[in-house]
Order: C-alpha cells, then structure tokens, then sequence
C-alpha cells in the first residue's frame, strides 16, 4: 500500500470512530451494591440527547438530578450531589456500557470508591 492510501483509511478509521454514536442508556437501569454505609439499592432513569445525559438517580437515601451527563460511545459519565445527614456530597461515576449492563466506578466526595454493576429494568 501507498503511503496516501494508508493516510486516507487511517482518516477514514479515525472519522467513523468520532461519529460512532453513544449507546441508548435512555430508560431505568436497577443496581444494588456494597458500600461502606451498607448495601445500597438503586434506581436510575436515563435520558440521553445528541451525548448529554440527564435524568435522576433515586435511593433510599433520597432523589438526585443528574449532573454533567455524557455518553460517548460506551462511555458514560455524571455526577450525582446526594443529600447525607445533611451534608452534600458530590459522587462521580463513570462506566462502560455493554448492552444491558454497565459498570460503573463511583467516586464518594474523594473519600471512598466503589464498583458496581446497573442493569436494565424489565
């Protein structure tokens, strides 16, 4: 091969992965998971726009809007600002979508991190 056409189809490679589009995560995802409080059990309600995720993330602790959502690709990304005794604590996830899965790691206020795995609901 030419070193233009190598060029040419790296470009093309490169173009096709930028537009790949972001995995529909748009719906209600369950997960139940260990923490340091305990098993934690929860809801997540998903909607997903041209990438920018919004939505809420509900537990036994209370209610959450989601912040700073994105998907890319099988990437996914947000914030949650939960509500603990009184103090806000801001918890980051990130993830890797796979089909009806994704795993997430969670990041609680820089204090604790912890793995977990959300399933679409039925």
């Amino acid at each position: 091969m030419t070193y233009r056409t190598i060029l040419a189809l790296a470009v093309l490679t490169l173009t096709f992965a930028v537009l790949a589009p972001a995995a529909d995560v748009s719906g209600k995802w369950t997960a139940q998971f260990d923490t340091q409080i305990g098993v934690q059990k929860y809801t997540y309600e998903f909607k997903v726009d041209n990438g920018k995720l919004t939505g809420k993330a509900v537990s036994e602790n209370g209610e959450a809007v989601i912040q700073d959502g994105k998907v890319t690709g099988d990437d996914i990304t947000f914030v949650e600002m939960m509500n603990f005794d009184g103090q806000q604590m801001r918890i980051t996830y990130k993830g890797k979508i796979a089909g009806d899965e994704i795993k997430f790691t969670r990041n609680v206020a820089d204090m604790a991190t912890e793995e977990l795995v959300a399933k679409r609901a039925k």
